[in-house]
């Protein structure tokens, strides 16, 4: 694992090394720069393939390819060989290597034989091309920009394995209002663009050519590829195969030089790759939790020791106290933008523990996206019957039936649930299930921002618009549908993103099986209505591993690492909370209109509606700009500007 940067078009020594200087956290162990004509990379490295070799940047046998890699090829083994047996010398052991020799072989059409996650660039003198490549379901983050160069293409490309990183050959980045509309909208900023103008992120499955007079982007992957029209003979067959290829890619990711372990949350994903990890060996295994009698919806330390205790894990939980208030702005700057799945404090917080025992961890995330986790899965097909009801009738429904149900703050909110679905009911599908994943309160949609912002936005702002990617998914089945479009926009842009942030701030890697492009074939040819068999979430995993996992789990509700936000925002950050929304900040800022913010704290703390996740992306966004956004653009008068 690595932090890796560089620019293409130029040779600036002193400017990769200040990049360099921001992804420490990304590879503690050593540093590497390569620069010639027309190329400087450089590369943080943090030691987990072959630790005593594999320094980067990694060349071939002439020097005339070099590369850069952050993340891992969990088949280089294989490759290695196969490269071995054509002629090529390799003095190393490690993956980047691998890759270097890779692309002398195949070129670009080597893509399609890596396994893994990473994002990597590679420098060709001979051809005078770079190309900058991202994994096929986005596992690994990798940024660029473009200035006016005298180079190879006339223009200089800067990458970077993080925001931040990249800002450092950017001083005068500026903040894109459009990119804080959406955040505020999904709590993200939705790739490829970033939350600065002229900066943006390869997306999953896509490379960037560099050279020859062009920078071009090259999809070289979509996970609806992946489908397969032959259904499976038979459910059993279907299971079988599942456990079969689920057990070759966990293996696969043991693949290390360094102690791995596997973050345990109590859920079925995580009790699944432990499943599969055990047969491999002794296992270690970490989770958090919280001391919280009056409401245990946030509590999975009884199923991770279940599960540790079954399967004989050297387990490790922390019983949490946390300072949130102490803790929020250093989960803030450790994502380096704005972010607001408050799931990023647990897993701050679980990195933090194992990153004390263990150099690689496993996670259980992309398992709910493939196989069906989400109550808004079951909610869809719920909603794909509903919509046959006449469209008067649902319209009665949202105005007479959902003010009954009471929203409230606990992990499972049933009520809000049922209120949600009513309130949109009446609506298309896509844009039913829009309005289920978005954050803006419906009431607000047309009053949400400032004055300066409307001015600011480029043709306006409406909230109102379903992702294409909803219809686009070839497959007519709506709860199909709507996993495609998490697929493709949710698990990179939020959990992926999450998970690597997290994890590297504190020098962890983390490994997510289940984006593997592998078992996402398989996933896919599992139709819809077995994925959530029995009206169960996630009803085929769970049967298929029937005497491999616990009863008691693959029975029991969904899990994972959960914060009790509801209650820390009406108790430990009220405070906090009424310092960082004050009128003078939200109108210092100049995003959203002051009266908005009074009404969101006003529901929160009456207990009428839980506000929790608008109050808390407000509040990162604060915390952003006093430590992470960049000095040129951090007042409301940049946003007037635009």
């Amino acid at each position: 694992m690595c932090g890796i940067c560089g620019i293409i078009g130029s040779n600036e020594e002193a400017l990769v090394s200040r990049m360099l200087r921001r992804l420490v956290h990304r590879g503690p162990d050593e540093q590497g720069l390569h620069r010639e004509g027309g190329v400087t990379l450089g590369a943080r490295r943090l030691r987990v393939i072959d630790p005593a070799g594999g320094r980067q940047p990694v060349q071939n046998e002439n020097g005339s390819v070099w590369a850069v890699l952050n993340g891992e090829i969990y088949n280089y083994r294989a490759l290695r060989q196969e490269l071995l047996d054509r002629g090529h010398r390799l003095t190393s052991r490690c993956d980047t290597e691998v890759l270097v020799h890779l692309y002398e072989q195949e070129g670009i059409d080597g893509l399609a034989r890596l396994r893994g996650m990473y994002a990597f660039a590679i420098w060709d003198r001979e051809r005078q091309e770079a190309l900058l490549v991202r994994d096929r379901l986005g596992i690994k983050p990798l940024y660029y920009a473009t200035r006016p160069g005298t180079g190879i293409t006339g223009t200089d490309v800067l990458f970077s394995s993080e925001l931040p990183s990249l800002l450092a050959a950017l001083p005068d980045a500026r903040i894109r209002p459009q990119a804080i509309a959406d955040y505020l909208t999904s709590l993200y900023v939705p790739g490829p663009d970033t939350v600065y103008e002229g900066v943006y992120q390869l997306r999953p499955g896509e490379a960037l050519r560099v050279g020859q007079g062009r920078v071009e982007a090259v999809r070289y992957y979509r996970p609806e590829q992946s489908m397969s029209p032959s259904p499976w003979t038979t459910v059993e067959e279907a299971k079988e195969q599942f456990v079969d290829i689920f057990r070759d890619t966990v293996h696969s990711h043991l693949v290390s030089d360094v102690p791995v372990g596997l973050f345990l949350s109590g859920g079925v994903d995580s009790a699944a790759v432990l499943a599969m990890m055990q047969e491999r060996g002794p296992v270690k295994t970490f989770t958090i939790g919280y001391e919280l009698p009056q409401d245990q919806s946030y509590n999975e330390l009884a199923n991770a020791r279940l599960l540790a205790t079954h399967f004989g894990t050297d387990h490790t939980e922390a019983i949490l106290q946390p300072d949130i208030r102490t803790l929020l702005p250093r989960v803030v700057e450790g994502m380096g933008e704005p972010f607001a799945d408050s799931s990023a404090i647990p897993t701050y917080l679980v990195s933090e523990v194992a990153r004390r025992s263990v150099t690689v961890a496993l996670s259980g995330i992309g398992g709910d996206e493939l196989f069906g986790g989400y109550p808004r899965y079951l909610g869809m097909r719920l909603a794909s019957y509903y919509h046959r009801l006449p469209r008067t009738m649902r319209s009665w429904l949202c105005v007479s039936a959902a003010w009954a149900c009471r929203e409230n703050g606990s992990g499972r909110d049933h009520a809000g649930r049922v209120k949600r679905f009513l309130e949109h009911g009446h609506r298309s599908l896509a844009e039913q299930y829009r309005r289920w994943t978005t954050f803006i309160p419906a009431e607000w949609e047309a009053g949400i921002w400032s004055g300066a912002m409307r001015s600011a936005l480029p043709h306006g702002f409406s909230p109102s618009r379903p992702s294409p990617l909803f219809d686009q998914w070839p497959s007519g089945n709506p709860v199909d549908r709507a996993m495609g479009l998490d697929l493709q926009t949710y698990l990179p842009d939020d959990l992926l993103r999450m998970g690597d942030r997290m994890s590297m701030v504190h020098s962890l890697e983390l490994r997510v099986p289940f984006c593997d492009h592998l078992l996402l074939a398989c996933a896919l040819r599992v139709a819809p209505s077995l994925r959530l068999s029995g009206g169960h979430l996630k009803g085929f995993m769970r049967s298929a591993l029937r005497g491999l996992v616990p009863e008691a789990i693959l029975d029991g509700p969904k899990q994972g690492f959960m914060i009790p936000l509801a209650r820390w925002l009406r108790e430990d950050l009220r405070e906090m909370a009424q310092d960082l929304l004050s009128e003078t900040a939200v109108r210092r800022r100049g995003y959203v209109a002051p009266e908005y913010v009074r009404w969101l704290m006003a529901e929160h703390q009456s207990g009428g509606r839980n506000c929790a996740d608008q109050l808390y992306a407000l509040m990162v966004l604060e915390l952003w700009h006093e430590r992470a956004a960049q000095p040129a653009s951090d007042s409301a008068v940049a946003v007037e500007a635009l």
